[in-house]
């Protein structure tokens, strides 16, 4: 059974950081690209970084470059989101995504604010 479970969200003050997790069961973690997403209310689901299945590329959405940093870890079928500087309009919902060949897979969401 496929899995991604997210951890790490809750409430932070601005210019706080957070680190968020995504632990992957069910499938052969590290021949997936992964990626962080995330979603405001009302707002459609963006993507915030990707990471390729060997970790050796980053790429992040302009909004968030310089400030967050994503990683893996394969002998953990983990992916991180260091998530540093943060500000009230980082608040979301943020998604892991697993992206195969055939494949793609979500995670259930963990929820990120950014609140003084």
């Amino acid at each position: 059974q496929v899995q991604l479970v997210e951890s790490g969200g809750g409430l932070v003050q601005p210019g706080g950081s957070l680190r968020l997790s995504c632990a992957a069961s069910g499938f052969t973690f590290h021949r997936y690209r992964m990626s962080w997403h995330r979603q405001s209310p009302g707002k459609e689901r963006e993507l915030v970084a990707t990471i390729t299945s060997t970790g050796d590329t980053t790429n992040y959405a302009d909004s968030v470059k310089g400030r967050f940093t994503i990683s893996r870890d394969n002998a953990k079928n983990t992916v991180y989101l260091q998530m540093n500087s943060l500000k009230p309009e980082d608040t979301a919902v943020y998604f892991c995504k697993a992206d195969g060949i055939i494949n793609s897979y979500w995670g259930q969401g963990t929820q990120v604010t950014v609140s003084s």
